[in-house]
């Protein structure tokens, strides 16, 4: 599950902040970090829990200060920490979204993508038409106002 997690991201970004200057690049990277992680570490575990995209976005913010064109660079990674979590539909298992506030011990369970099974076919599909789509509006040119880190 790649272009699910890419394209959907993409997607309410787009339809939240219309910004062609927005990274979305970096966006596509805080949507996999979640599944990325987790899958070394047995299945839905840390970065499928509500405090990961929370501790990234506390670090961007903290570290950032005073540095605006960076912050606003960056915060693309936590908001598609976020976004991967809305898109796998993580909340609906609390035990592994409210972690560690329902427990200590970290949960043991499959990564909600590998359990959907044959629905996965579709929602890659429509993370694909996604990406096509919004490509022509993302353009490197019209990110060139936003400065580099």
């Amino acid at each position: 599950m790649l272009l699910w997690f890419v394209g959907g991201a993409a997607g309410i970004v787009w339809i939240v902040f219309k910004d062609p200057r927005f990274d979305y690049r970096l966006l596509a990277v805080g949507a996999l970090v979640p599944d990325a992680v987790d899958v070394f570490l047995g299945g839905a575990r840390v970065m499928h829990a509500v405090v990961a995209p929370v501790a990234a976005l506390f670090l961007v913010m903290a570290g950032t200060f005073g540095r605006r064109p960076v912050r606003r660079r960056l915060l693309a990674v936590p908001i598609g920490m976020f976004l991967h979590l809305v898109l796998d539909g993580v909340f609906r298992d609390t035990r592994v979204f409210w972690w560690p506030f329902t427990g200590g011990s970290l949960p043991h369970g499959r990564l909600p993508s590998a359990t959907r099974g044959w629905w996965n076919v579709p929602l890659e599909l429509l993370g694909l038409v996604i990406v096509v789509r919004l490509a022509p509006l993302v353009r490197r040119e019209r990110r060139g106002s936003v400065p580099t880190c």
